[in-house]
Order: structure tokens, then C-alpha cells, then sequence
């Protein structure tokens, strides 16, 4: 059979996992990316002067329940036991989330058993008048009411989103995570964890294949398409075409980053659920390495803000106006021949690494097929909403 070649646009999680798949069945593969650095938003770096791992651009945790997911990653890195547990402060106080027992009593200063608990919410809390949650403040209302909504949830979605609660659909709040019991583990998925010596190392043993070459600090346009028999496209999707309808909406994140001499927190994550409070959180990166010791420490104040044409898109906004453009760029995205949008940017939606990974792997099954098929590989694009 007749090798290919392919360009992937993105040394991200998307272009490594895509990349690697296809140079295993002896195809030729270039990896570019504008940054001086593989791993896209995932890229992790030990500080030379703490030598604690560094989550440049923000704290990554990896959870899933796909265990052929599990199993990829592992193949590529060790992963240590990890569990998400985040604090946050309100009201004076320092909370436990996701809202669950504990946070519930001592937030009203009760002793209830998870039945007591799960009676006072729904029957004294949760306004029970909000049959169908329209909004993002409905949803919280409804399921856990006025008071925990406005501590936890109000504060921190204005600063995250730049909008009030009102404004977002309750579909950004899809199941209220609230726990009648002691349970503190961010997430439920089977497999969570992370990467022994941080997620650059990981991408690094997908990227290292004689077939892949990558190139760093490299712009990619459209005529570079020219030289390949098909593009893997993870970039922003109205990038892709120059912008010409107009600029889909993003949430950036500015990092305010310093050092301790300690520990400054004491957990990973601290969120700061009033307005009041510039930022969202403030994330002590040693803490995502628990089994390593440290003695200073390195910790950085989020703060979210619009996204403007030279920064680093991180939330796709996905609002009213935002859905309408994406329909336009999405019917672009169909008709270009030898391209795949693929990846968060590419796909305008919010991903987690897990999904990231099981998409590429798909994506990459689909094209191999349709290599070996003599089909054309049309764009194999996830439906809009």
C-alpha cells in the first residue's frame, strides 16, 4: 500500500496521539506548532529554582472511565495516584468541594446524617418552583438554592465568565455535583491520576516514532496543505479561515504567578467563590505532585478575562451569538477537502484530556480506513451542539 503524508498543525495531545497512530502504519508524519515548546495547554515544566512541576498554563487532572484511554496513556508515562480535592473560601470560611456533607453542615452549622442533609435541601433549600432550569442560576437554585448558590457558585461564575449566572445556559451546570456524604473526590471517574514527571514527558514518548518530525516555533498556512496528502488541523477554527466571518468567542486565563517559601495553602486548588475576590483560584502546583517533596513553593492567582486576537483562548463561550457564528464555520469546515478539524480549538468545545485522546484515536482509526480504502478523507467532524 502506498504511504501518505500528513501534516498536523498542533503538537498538542490531538496532533501527538493522531500522529503517532498513523506513522505506526508507516505513514510519514510532520508535526508543527507556533510555540517553542510541544504539549499545547497540557505542557508541563520543572522550575529550576524549587524544582517543583510546573503546569505552565494551568493545572491538568488526568480522569476517565475509558480504560483503553487509561491504558494509552499509561503506555507513554507512569502514572502516580491522584485525587482532586479542592477547597475554597467564602464567607471567612475554607470549604470543601464539590458541595457535599461536610460542606453542608458546617456551612449551617448542623450535625445532619446524609438523610437529614438530603431532606433540608430539597425540602427547605432547593426552590422547587423551577420546574425546567433555563439558566446556569436556575439550575443551582433548583437543585441546591439561594444560600450555597450564592457562596459557591454566583461569585465565581461572574468572574469565571464574565456574565451573570442569569445569562449562561443551565447546561454548563449539566448535574450540580452535591454529595450526601464525606466524599471530597472532585471527580468519579475509575482512573485518575498523573503523570509521574508531568504531562511534556508523556507527549514526548508519543511524538518519538522515526516517521514523526516536528517543527516548533512555526506559523502554519494554508498553502503548507499543498505538500501533504491531508491536514490534521488542531488551531482555532475560525483561524483556520482567516477570521472572515467574524471571531468566535473565548475565556482567557492571566496567570499571576509567585513563590513560597512553604507551603502556602496547604492543597492543590483554593477557589475564591465572591466577587470581591479578582481572581478565581489560586493553584500550588507542588501539591499536584504529592508523592515528591518540596520545600518552597510555586503558586499561581487566576484570573479570566475575553479573550483578545493575541491571546491564549482556553473556554469556548458557546453563547446565543457564538453558536450561530460556529454553525457558519462549521458549514466551511464541511466542504474543505484534506482537512480535519480536530481537538478543543478546532472543534470550538471544551475538552478534557480524556476526550481529546479517545477522539484522536477514533479520528485516527477513520482516516487509516479510508487510506487503505482509496476514499478521500472527509472532515470527520463532531456535530455542533
Amino acid at each position: 500500500m502506498i504511504k501518505g503524508r500528513f501534516l498536523m498543525v498542533g503538537a498538542g495531545l490531538s496532533g501527538a496521539v493522531i500522529g503517532r497512530e498513523l506513522a505506526e502504519q508507516g505513514h510519514e508524519v510532520t508535526i508543527l506548532d507556533s510555540r517553542n515548546h510541544i504539549g499545547g495547554n497540557c505542557h508541563t515544566a520543572r522550575d529550576a529554582e524549587t524544582g517543583v512541576m510546573v503546569h505552565v498554563y494551568g493545572p491538568h487532572i488526568f480522569h476517565t472511565d475509558d480504560e483503553g484511554v487509561w491504558d494509552y496513556v499509561n503506555r507513554y508515562a507512569r502514572f502516580m495516584p491522584y485525587k482532586n480535592r479542592v477547597k475554597t473560601t467564602s464567607q471567612g470560611q475554607v470549604f470543601s468541594l464539590p458541595v457535599n456533607l461536610h460542606t453542608i453542615n458546617q456551612f449551617f452549622g448542623r450535625t445532619m446524617r446524609p438523610d437529614e442533609a438530603h431532606a433540608f435541601i430539597t425540602e427547605e433549600q432547593a426552590d422547587t418552583s423551577i420546574a425546567d432550569p433555563q439558566s446556569f442560576e436556575e439550575q443551582a437554585m433548583r437543585f441546591v438554592g439561594r444560600e450555597l448558590y450564592e457562596a459557591f457558585f454566583k461569585g465565581y461564575t461572574i468572574k469565571q465568565w464574565g456574565c451573570h449566572p442569569s445569562e449562561l445556559p443551565a447546561s454548563i451546570l449539566k448535574r450540580l455535583p452535591v454529595r450526601f456524604n464525606y466524599d471530597d473526590n472532585y471527580f468519579f471517574h475509575r482512573f485518575q491520576g498523573m503523570p509521574e514527571n508531568g504531562y511534556t514527558e508523556m507527549i514526548a514518548g508519543i511524538l518519538d516514532h522515526p516517521l514523526i518530525t516536528v517543527k516548533l516555533n512555526t506559523l502554519f498556512d494554508r498553502s503548507m496543505g499543498d505538500d501533504y496528502d491531508h491536514v490534521f488541523y488542531s488551531g482555532p477554527l475560525d483561524g483556520y479561515f482567516g477570521y472572515e466571518l467574524g471571531r468566535l468567542g473565548y475565556r482567557t486565563l492571566d496567570f499571576e504567578r509567585f513563590t513560597y517559601d512553604g507551603d502556602y495553602q496547604g492543597c492543590a486548588v483554593m477557589n475564591y467563590g465572591e466577587e470581591h475576590v479578582p481572581y478565581t483560584r489560586i493553584t500550588e502546583h507542588k501539591h499536584f505532585s504529592p508523592w515528591e517533596t518540596h520545600e518552597s513553593s510555586i503558586c499561581y492567582r487566576e484570573f479570566s478575562r475575553a479573550a483578545g486576537p493575541d491571546d491564549i483562548p482556553y473556554y469556548p463561550i458557546r453563547q446565543v451569538k457564538e453558536k450561530e457564528l460556529l454553525r457558519e464555520y462549521v458549514e466551511l469546515a464541511r466542504k474543505t477537502r484534506k482537512v480535519t478539524f480536530v481537538g478543543r480549538l478546532g472543534t470550538y468545545r471544551y475538552l478534557d484530556m480524556d476526550v481529546t485522546i479517545r477522539e484522536a484515536l477514533d479520528i485516527a482509526e477513520f482516516a487509516l480506513t479510508a487510506w487503505s480504502e482509496g476514499k478521500e478523507m472527509q472532515p470527520f467532524f463532531v456535530p455542533v451542539l
